[in-house]
């Protein structure tokens, strides 16, 4: 009897665990659990949505590389159709898993143009009230686009009201969209250190011109606004790849100022708690190619957490398994993709 029991209480666990690992390979986002490092304990949100730049390709990896290498766990989220469970970063009002924010110790964004549901923009706003650290990448200047009767229509890239003028891209990472000032898909972009910022931590372990990728510069107003402080400038290139030479005759004027490119800074929403930001113009998944920019965003992770001291020499951004992005361009991702297909 007492052996039938321990059978039957087997057969039960194991049941158990396979409904609940179904379930978790349902979900329409994807859960990358930390091993051991310095980011053990802390939980990463990684928020994906945009039409151009891959960032559902390129939130993945830098989220496989904080768990394994570093020991973040992380929560990789995305733009999805409802009527598949499939990734659609063209579907501009649905991401799944917000939530998730309730118990992140740092948010990482990479939307452009997002018209979320009130549900899931409230759980940015509490995230946001609560002063919790934000890194912003490349198309997050311009996160949302959503309409002036909405609640949370201050988030708006281009809104003009009292309460957050230019939204959230203005006032909690600096800047909203401008324009583009390389050429874009023709002009890429080299990181130089502004030699203030020299000893940031986040710049730890990363090298004059490390820092490269084949988007091209964004155009920021000068100066930047309150407290940024300029940490990476944004040289422009002739050409599509690292060596390509500085752009010269009447372009050379895109060099003469540089725009910034990375950034810290703090912000406050309605009144609340006062938090770290990290922002980089720089970002979609094939700049995540270079190994100076993979850096520098892993080194932004440890600084917006508060843990800057334990920011190794030269931290290890390797890449983990298969990472071949896509090139950036307008529909271009993958079809038929489902968060689970990625672990």
């Amino acid at each position: 009897m007492i052996r039938l029991c321990f059978i039957a209480l087997c057969l039960f666990a194991c049941s158990a665990a396979l409904v609940a690992s179904h379930a978790r390979a349902a979900d329409p986002w994807l859960v990358v659990e930390g091993g051991e490092g310095p980011g053990k304990g802390k939980h990463v949100v990684l928020i994906s949505g945009d039409e151009e730049y891959r960032s559902e390709e390129g939130l993945t990896q830098l989220a496989k590389i904080l768990a394994k290498h570093h020991g973040f766990s992380c929560t990789v989220l995305y733009a999805i159709d409802p009527a598949t469970g499939e990734i659609n970063p063209n579907q501009s009002d649905n991401i799944p898993g917000l939530e998730s924010l309730r118990k992140a110790d740092l948010m990482v964004i990479a939307t452009r143009f997002r018209n979320l549901p009130d549900a899931q923009m409230k759980e940015i706003d509490d995230y946001l009230k609560t002063g919790k650290p934000v890194i912003g990448m490349r198309t997050a200047t311009h996160a949302f686009n959503i309409p002036k009767d909405r609640p949370y229509s201050h988030y708006g890239w281009n809104q003009t009201g009292d309460t957050m003028p230019q939204g959230f891209g203005r006032q909690v990472l600096g800047e909203t969209w401008i324009n583009h000032h390389g050429h874009h898909g023709q002009e890429s972009t080299r990181g130089l250190i502004v030699p203030d910022a020299k000893d940031h931590p986040i710049l730890r372990g990363i090298g004059e011109g490390d820092i490269w990728g084949d988007t091209d510069v964004y155009t920021v107003r000068l100066p930047l606004p309150g407290d940024c402080q300029p940490l990476v400038l944004g040289q422009v290139l002739e050409g599509m790849n690292p060596g390509s030479p500085v752009v010269e005759g009447e372009d050379a004027k895109k060099n003469e100022p540089m725009m910034p490119v990375a950034w810290v800074k703090t912000y406050s929403v309605g009144g609340g708690p006062t938090g770290r930001v990290f922002t980089t113009t720089m970002g979609s998944s094939t700049d995540l190619v270079s190994t100076g920019t993979r850096r520098m965003l892993v080194n932004a992770c440890y600084w917006a957490t508060g843990m800057e001291s334990q920011i190794p020499s030269v931290s290890n951004v390797n890449i983990v398994g298969t990472f071949e992005p896509l090139p950036f361009r307008g529909d271009g991702f993958k079809k038929g993709v489902k968060p689970e297909d990625l672990r």
